[in-house]
């Protein structure tokens, strides 16, 4: 089969939904070589992020040809690449961020499209207006036109269903993996070095993630006064505007030495610093899915995350869940992962049998029957 995607964030997005296209494509190539996979992406974006496929003659990057096209690229992704589709001879399309070409209904391709989550109908209040407005003109006119469509979870789904009116029977629930290099040892030596490097000297709580409002950094940092001084927080994550917040209580509370937030840290340094975590926590409002909470559990590592969403769904039975308003309740599951050997190991050994659900030739597989069953 020709499969095309939609690999905009493949190669221009170096996390989230970059991963996840990442992820398909090179879950795909390796477990299916027999097919090829084009990628169609508006400019060839950063190399680091195409750098991540792997190296196959079946991947094949393509971009605008023509000086309008070149010059619009937003026009060539949203209306001309369903020309460019049929003039390839393509068997399916997988829109893997949440849009499809207009009129991709029309051309005779069968067309896929991940829907991630729909927060900004669920947490109006954390998007602009005019986001929310083409958020759901682009995703509602996708779900209605696709073929079938991916949910990267249960709770997503659900959402679907809800909001867009969407039949059951159209929607295939099919998580997401993490990169292999979370699930691989590393070397003490190695482990050592990057937490040098980034000032990490102590027992620690690991946050991953963009350091904003929906996903309640400063809930951790509440819950730190009440966990042992000897015990430091490392976020690690995007700046925004909700930072000042977190970093204006931390001076107000004199917390500045146990909190550490770093920012542009190398993908090949997060196993390092993951599988030296004394306890993952992720007390996110509202997710798609939570991928950080897989990462987590895959490096061997405790997790505490929020109820609410979908983070259940990515941790498993094995990992603590807590009230994301209530630090006090996280504070008292901080120490009792840290402070009793036992419970930190059984959540371990729950986590590492529950990630096996996320195997890539798993998901890969599941997403080729999808294929499959419309070509």
């Amino acid at each position: 089969m020709k499969i095309a995607f939609d690999a905009k964030r493949i190669t221009h997005n170096a996390t989230g939904l970059g991963n996840y296209g990442r992820f398909i494509v090179n879950s795909l190539a390796k477990n299916f070589p027999e097919n090829d996979y084009l990628l169609y992406s508006p400019k060839p974006g950063k190399e680091s992020n195409r750098a991540q496929l792997i190296q196959s003659d079946k991947i094949k990057f393509l971009h605008p040809t023509g000086r309008i096209y070149k010059n619009h690229p937003l026009l060539w992704r949203i209306y001309y690449l369903k020309n460019r589709l049929l003039r390839d001879k393509v068997d399916i399309f997988h829109g893997l961020s949440n849009e499809l070409p207009i009129r991709i209904e029309r051309s005779g391709i069968p067309s896929v499209v991940t829907i991630h989550d729909l927060i900004f109908n669920r947490h109006p209040e954390y998007f602009k207006p005019i986001d929310r407005k083409i958020y759901n003109f682009k995703f509602n006119r996708a779900c209605q036109h696709a073929d079938k469509i991916v949910a990267v979870s249960e709770t997503t789904k659900r959402d679907i269903i809800s909001y867009y009116g969407i039949d059951d029977s159209k929607i295939e629930v099919i998580y997401q993996g993490c990169h292999a290099d979370y699930s691989q040892l590393v070397d003490s030596g190695v482990k050592s070095a990057i937490l040098a490097k980034y000032g990490i000297d102590r027992s620690f709580i690991l946050y991953v993630g963009s350091i904003e409002q929906r996903k309640n950094l400063l809930l951790i940092v509440k819950a730190l006064k009440e966990v042992r001084k000897d015990v430091t927080l490392v976020a690690i994550g995007r700046r925004t505007a909700y930072t000042s917040v977190v970093e204006d209580f931390v001076k107000e509370n004199n917390l500045e030495s146990r909190v550490k937030i770093l920012t542009g840290v190398a993908h090949s340094d997060l196993p390092s610093i993951y599988q030296s975590a004394s306890v993952f926590v992720y007390p996110s409002f509202f997710e798609g899915f939570g991928i950080p909470v897989l990462e987590a559990l895959t490096s061997g590592v405790p997790v505490i995350a929020a109820t609410g969403s979908c983070l259940e769904e990515a941790g498993g039975d094995g990992s603590l869940y807590v009230n994301p308003n209530d630090h006090s309740q996280l504070a008292s599951y901080i120490n009792q992962v840290i402070d009793d050997e036992a419970v930190a190991r059984d959540m371990i050994n729950k986590g590492l049998l529950y990630a096996r659900n996320f195997e890539h030739k798993l998901l890969a597989q599941k997403m080729m029957n999808l294929y499959k069953s419309l070509v």
